[in-house]
């Protein structure tokens, strides 16, 4: 489990693609590796990994062909930044959102303005994840935790402030640049609720549509 606050920006050293899938080693610059053991989850670009090696300063993850397959993994070469968070602690301050570390799509950066201090970046919505992105919502691109702004049928508006782009690898981003985006898993378990309670006519521990509606997770 992630917050989707990144701790470092590292850099790829090494990507082997094979049919079994892909093996990759990070240089993790300022991530501090002190207290990482076999088996601990790093997100790397908001993919979750199993660290299966490691020394002082990098890591290796093996990568399945599910991830290659529905993440940007499988474009990713030698020398290319990308963000890092180790898993949360029980003590850790929870600064974003609940971050899980399965990509749902790839996105598109369809346009990037600056407005202000702040950078606006409209990216493409796939219609598969579409039903989960609400204005004022939570998303994770990348790894970074976010706040949708505003969308349209088929595209949705992130304003970045400096701070973050300082501490992502968000000023490599480009026009046609691919993203890694996870949808907040709450959307995810309300649609398995209200769709429980369609199938039984009857809603799970008390949750009925009313009570989201006053919760703010859903409109009338």
């Amino acid at each position: 489990m992630f917050t989707g606050i990144i701790e470092a920006v590292g850099k790829i050293k090494q990507v082997n693609i094979s049919g079994d899938g892909a093996r990759i080693t990070v240089d993790t610059q300022s991530l501090d590796m002190s207290d990482v053991k076999l088996g601990d989850s790093i997100a790397t670009n908001g993919i979750c990994l199993t660290v299966v090696a490691f020394d002082e300063h990098s890591f290796t993850a093996d990568v399945s062909n599910e991830t290659l397959t529905r993440t940007g993994f499988a474009h990713y070469s030698a020398n290319q930044q990308v963000n890092l968070e180790k898993a949360m602690l029980p003590t850790t301050r929870f600064g974003g959102h609940i971050v899980s570390g399965h990509v749902d799509a790839v996105a598109t950066i369809n346009s990037i303005k600056v407005n202000g201090n702040s950078i606006e970046y409209w990216l493409s919505m796939p219609e598969e994840i579409a039903p989960y992105i609400a204005e004022k919502g939570s998303i994770t691109i990348d790894g970074v935790s976010l706040t949708v702004n505003s969308l349209t049928q088929d595209q949705f508006r992130l304003t970045i402030v400096p701070h973050t782009s300082e501490q992502t690898i968000m000023p490599s981003y480009q026009v046609g640049s691919k993203v890694n985006i996870e949808v907040d898993v709450m959307a995810r378990y309300i649609e398995r609720l209200l769709l429980k309670k369609s199938t039984t006519q009857q809603a799970p521990s008390g949750v009925t549509e009313a009570l989201l509606m006053q919760s703010g997770f859903i409109k009338g």
